[in-house]
């Protein structure tokens, strides 16, 4: 099915079918790769070595986030462009995005390489826990000019209404990077740098093989001669500063929540953090993917003016997301300790007291989670940047930052609730917002 006949023509259910299931499935299968990393590490390699992931992963996001930045921010317009019917400005803003990338990649990893063990320092690590932190971030940093594409690729292939290729390289992903972080802990015996390795193989694969259909032109977005202006420049830091925003002030927020941690409960504290985040990754990469799919069509359908579709997709998109945190809940809630067993190993037990009432109090995020991440990306797709970085930035770092304040003299059972009063702030936030915006501009359209 061609681009304008899905994105136009398709029913709004079947639409969200045929584009958000595939890509919850493809960020499903990316998140459970994630899953299985903290379980390789976390088993295999013990407590000091997945402390040391956790405290190591922020600043490996961080330098992803750019890339995200990139890809996200391009995509918007190049989707707005095409339905605006100006695909040679779309091409441009493509060809652009993807040099930014690459050329990202090297300064961000070049500085990650070399300044690591002194951010790791100030986080508060110290001897084994430092020395393994710095590996695992440096094989992560010299890999990431390819690396990094990832996270624009799968926008690109989406725009194309390649969505269904974008879910199997998700999951050949999972598997290339699971298989390879086997290879390096089980059958090589290699430290937690042999897990960065394997996870980085099974992603610049996955890179080459994405990324031939448009060095082939088989697709309607195609490779030209680049030209930068400012103008470019501009819209693709402004669209995609809401993601870039809750990447990096989401990573900020978990260094702080790292560094307090260490101090009240140690590092099986940063460990029980850990598994508050995998089990995040899980529920959030499925949002992500069922809400970031569908941003192509909803860019598309604003570009030609159809308010009705959008309006439509929309619904779908916030009801969707409102069943899925619920039961995310449900099931956090009712099975705790058999998530902590899946990252603990018996030798920890002091660990897994922690982190069952830590899930406990976690889960109840979801209630309102859903209703602030919907709409950020709703208004990223209809380039309302300013309203959704609002959003994005009080929700990964305002919130959370403030809560973190009030909630330390409260001990680890006040720190571990933080992220679900932030998510009630941000969905009140969310509400205002989308008033606004009807108000403001859907009428006026």
């Amino acid at each position: 099915m061609d681009q304008k006949e899905l994105f136009l023509n398709t029913s709004p259910t079947r639409l969200f079918f045929k584009a958000a299931l595939p890509g919850s499935v493809g960020m499903l299968a990316s998140s459970l790769y994630q899953l299985l990393d903290g379980m390789f590490v976390g088993q295999l390699l013990g407590g000091q070595a997945f402390a040391a992931l956790n405290l190591a992963m922020p600043l490996v996001i961080i330098n992803f986030a750019i890339s995200d930045l990139i890809g996200v921010g391009s995509a918007v317009p190049i989707s707005v462009r095409l339905g605006e019917k100006r695909p040679e400005e779309a091409n441009n803003i493509f060809t652009c995005a993807c040099l930014m990338v690459v050329a990202q990649g090297m300064l961000v990893g070049g500085f990650l390489f070399f300044a690591s063990p002194l951010l790791l320092r100030w986080m508060g690590a110290e001897g084994e826990l430092l020395r393994l932190a710095v590996q695992y971030i440096r094989i992560y940093a010299v890999s990431s000019p390819l690396t990094g594409m990832l996270y624009a690729m799968d926008n690109y292939l989406r725009i194309c209404g390649r969505i269904k290729t974008s879910m199997w390289l998700n999951v050949c992903m999972s598997a290339l990077c699971a298989l390879g972080e086997f290879l390096m802990l089980v059958v090589l015996r290699t430290g937690v740098w042999g897990a960065a390795l394997g996870s980085c193989l099974g992603m610049v694969i996955c890179v080459f093989v994405g990324m031939w259909p448009f060095f082939r032109g088989y697709l309607q977005l195609q490779f030209r001669r680049p030209h930068f202006t400012k103008a470019i420049l501009r819209q693709i830091v402004f669209c995609g500063t809401p993601t870039f925003l809750n990447n990096i002030a989401g990573r900020v927020t978990s260094i702080l929540m790292n560094t307090v941690l260490l101090r009240v409960g140690g590092a099986a504290a940063v460990s029980v953090y850990g598994i508050l985040m995998y089990a995040d990754g899980i529920v959030m990469q499925f949002l992500y993917g069922m809400c970031d799919s569908l941003q192509p069509a909803v860019g598309y359908n604003w570009g030609a003016g159809r308010r009705d579709r959008v309006l439509a997709i929309e619904k779908r998109c916030f009801t969707a997301a409102a069943l899925l945190s619920l039961t995310a809940t449900a099931l956090l809630y009712a099975f705790p300790g058999q998530a902590a067993s899946v990252f603990v190993a018996d030798s920890e037990p002091a660990v897994f007291a922690m982190a069952v009432p830590a899930l406990r109090l976690f889960c109840l995020t979801y209630l309102t989670r859903w209703i602030g991440f919907a709409t950020q990306s709703f208004m990223s797709a209809v380039e309302k940047a300013v309203q959704a970085s609002i959003l994005s930035l009080s929700t990964a770092l305002v919130f959370p930052v403030a809560l973190i304040a009030a909630l330390w003299p409260f001990g680890l059972e006040g720190l571990w609730f933080n992220m679900t009063g932030t998510a009630l702030l941000a969905a009140v936030t969310a509400v205002v917002i989308l008033l606004d915006f009807k108000r403001r501009y859907w009428k006026a359209a």
